[in-house]
């Protein structure tokens, strides 16, 4: 059926409705563009219809294009539409780069395209850095969405201080890429701060030339590396907090009476096992005692039956054991009740 109708239908009908409708096309295309470079024409900047198709080709935005090549034109920034492109390409900000570099050059700041795209790839707001440099803002420290409100230090005399500052910082163009951001100078002075409480004697010197804290902190350069320079640093507020060396000498205290409660202890215990075993000594030895005793008998009888001892020698022996006995009785230096019985169990 196709072939019938092309056989049908001459080929210059053909060739004649494909060219109408690609003139159709282009004629809708311009159309579309031809507003954009009219407004471009009567504003001085120079972009072509050819370069404003090709826009559209390459899924540019033409109109962000011309009304960032408008504004730079009328602030007298030569920035070619190829640059502008590029940069959009690339996925920058073009409104916000053509923006700053306008403020800069209204400010006398040394800032050119090249460098302003580097820095809004890099993520930075190209346009604050500028507005920052042109007006210095000012970074609590510490910051209050840190959740501290407050730099805690302790100075010589065991007293806590608790400092507030303001640090006024502009940007520095040429450090903004790769340079510190904001949370740096913020550590950087909050350590500084921390060291001159710490070197103070006491906490009154603190109280009454808080300036020189921020005369040494400023002194030791912070912003270096960092996207920024420190115009400033001022306390704000200094509030006194504990007295931390009198409690650290209280928990030592506490300590050393829990060590030397452990080593009494100790030494308690083991005087304990030393009587039970002293104890237990003098029992065994009182037990060889009774045990030695119960041989006299014995070797009594044998010293009968050998003739070594007589009958009157035997009762002289008694005698003397019995006026012995009597002595230490008197005396008091006998056994005690509690001996004999242990002696006779």
């Amino acid at each position: 059926m196709v072939s019938m109708l092309a056989q049908e239908i001459p080929w210059h009908w053909i060739i004649l409705v494909v060219v109408l409708l690609g003139l159709f096309l282009i004629l809708i295309l311009v159309g579309q563009m031809f507003g954009i470079w009219i407004q471009a024409l009567f504003a001085g900047a120079k972009v072509s219809l050819r370069e404003l198709i090709g826009m559209k080709l390459r899924k540019v935005d033409p109109r962000l294009i011309v009304l960032a090549k408008i504004q730079a034109v009328r602030a007298g920034l030569d920035i070619t539409t190829t640059a502008l492109e590029s940069h959009y390409l690339a996925g920058g900000r073009v409104r916000n780069v053509v923006i700053a570099l306008i403020a800069a050059s209204r400010a006398n700041i040394p800032l050119d395209f090249r460098l302003a795209t580097a820095i809004d790839l890099a993520g930075r707001d190209v346009l604050d850095a500028v507005q920052t440099s042109v007006n210095p803002k000012v970074i609590d420290c510490p910051n209050p969405a840190s959740g501290k409100n407050s730099i805690d230090a302790v100075a010589k005399d065991g007293i806590q201080l608790k400092a507030r500052a303001r640090v006024t910082v502009r940007t520095n163009i040429n450090q903004l890429v790769g340079g510190a951001t904001e949370e740096t100078i913020i550590a950087r002075v909050g350590e500084g701060i921390v060291t001159s409480i710490g070197s103070a004697g006491t906490y009154k010197e603190v109280l009454e030339n808080p300036d020189g804290i921020s005369k040494r902190v400023l002194a030791k350069g912070l912003d270096a590396g960092t996207a920024f320079e420190i115009r400033s640093i001022d306390i704000a507020d200094v509030d006194v907090g504990e007295n931390v060396g009198a409690k650290l000498q209280a928990d030592q205290a506490e300590a050393d009476k829990r060590r030397f409660q452990a080593e009494a202890e100790k030494r308690r215990a083991m005087a304990m096992a030393r009587e039970q075993e002293m104890q237990a000594l003098i029992r065994e030895n009182r037990a060889k005692v009774v045990l030695a005793e119960a041989e006299i008998p014995k070797a009594i009888a044998e010293a009968f039956k050998k003739g070594n001892l007589g009958i009157m020698d035997y009762y002289k022996l008694r005698n003397v054991q019995a006026d012995t006995q009597m002595r230490e009785s008197i005396s008091g230096q006998g056994q005690p009740p509690n001996s004999d019985k242990e002696t006779q169990g």
